[in-house]
């Protein structure tokens, strides 16, 4: 199809475009801030969900990769990929019973924050010759998973040091409530205390005698604006690759953004408004209301970012700006910057890579699905 397709906006829309120069510098940005930093770098697949962006991240100099899901990490190393940290809660013995398929072909790591999982995971690796290594998540400030404080880190690590088939090695968080910040100072300060809290817990536990190897962290406006990681041993984040409206209204720029969502205007009714051909199906319905990743509307048009879809429904995002109805007509095509870009590329089967206005590839998404 690239064979007659030269420029993007000859593709059918809705589909979703790849900047590669932009992806490619984001890339190379990352990992020159772990490098400077002295940290070893583990993207975050989930954002991607394509081994073709894993391995221009290995390519680039990172340590290995992190996943949200089992199925994730499969496909991951199914594509070669042999060093994968699964950084969340697997429950579920036929989720063990995979991952210990898994963990016999790559050297395969997993979050933790309950005995219920341990138990689990000691009855799954009974018989196995090499241990389940395996990294506390400690919560410091999103309110989602991870233990909660000295009491319950302390005898998680006693359990899983007591295990006979499971290797307590590191610690991990996500300062995701830095997205809330008011501005970048208070997202600095947030990051420090939430590295601070995670560096401790690491402490704690090498009290213990637990031989923790890997204290991991990581948000991409915390860490690209962050100034203390001592302690720290591993950055592991994943939008950085992309970027997308609340990055970039973080950083105060758009020029990283990677990805876009080509969409045809469809239709004019009346006054300034103005109908794409991308609803929720194309766009996530997802945004945030405060903070310095605030998200207006469900997107925002390449070129002229003030400028966002206010509603979204199933095949239609509706505008309303007096501006873009002066500027569109019905049939033009516009890049949408999406509000939450690890969602979005979820939608699509396949990603177009562009270059300096030409169309080069598509690359397909393979995980998508695999949220297994």
């Amino acid at each position: 199809m690239t064979d007659t397709i030269r420029s993007p906006y000859d593709l059918p829309t809705p589909c979703l475009l790849i900047d590669l120069d932009r992806a490619r510098n984001n890339i190379a940005m990352m990992q020159r801030r772990a490098d400077a930093l002295g940290l070893k770098l583990r993207p975050h697949i989930k954002t991607h969900r394509m081994p073709y962006f894993a391995a221009l991240q290995m390519e680039a100099g990172a340590c290995g990769i992190a996943c949200a899901k089992l199925g994730e990490a499969e496909v991951m190393a199914d594509s070669g990929m042999s060093d994968i940290f699964i950084a969340n809660e697997l429950i579920g013995a036929d989720k063990y019973e995979r991952l210990r398929k898994l963990h016999r072909r790559v050297h395969v790591r997993v979050g933790i924050d309950n005995t219920v999982q341990l138990a689990q995971m000691e009855r799954a690796f009974a018989r196995e010759e090499k241990p389940l290594e395996v990294l506390i998540e400690y919560e410091v400030g999103e309110a989602r998973t991870g233990v909660v404080g000295d009491e319950q880190l302390l005898a998680l690590g006693k359990a899983i040091l007591a295990a006979k088939h499971v290797v307590l090695r590191g610690i991990f968080s996500h300062e995701g409530h830095t997205y809330r910040a008011a501005d970048l100072n208070d997202c600095r300060a947030k990051a420090r205390a939430a590295y601070a809290r995670t560096v401790r817990a690491a402490d704690r536990l090498r009290a213990l005698g637990a031989g923790i190897d890997t204290v991991s962290v990581g948000a991409t406006p915390s860490v690209l604006s962050g100034e203390d990681f001592t302690g720290i041993t591993e950055l592991r984040l994943g939008t950085y690759v992309f970027f997308d409206v609340g990055q970039a209204r973080a950083l105060g720029a758009f020029d990283r953004c990677a990805a876009t969502v080509l969409a045809s205007v469809i239709s004019k009714p009346e006054g300034a408004r103005v109908v794409l051909d991308a609803g929720a199906k194309a766009l996530v319905s997802q945004n945030r209301q405060t903070g310095i990743c605030a998200t207006a509307g469900f997107g925002a048009i390449k070129g002229a970012e003030d400028i966002t879809i206010e509603t979204l429904y199933d095949e239609h995002g509706v505008l309303n700006s007096p501006r873009f109805a002066a500027m569109a007509e019905i049939g033009d095509k516009v890049e949408v910057i999406p509000s939450h870009i690890c969602p979005t590329v979820n939608l699509y089967d396949k990603v177009w890579l562009v270059s300096k206005g030409k169309v080069l590839q598509s690359v397909p998404v393979v995980c998508r699905g695999r949220s297994d």
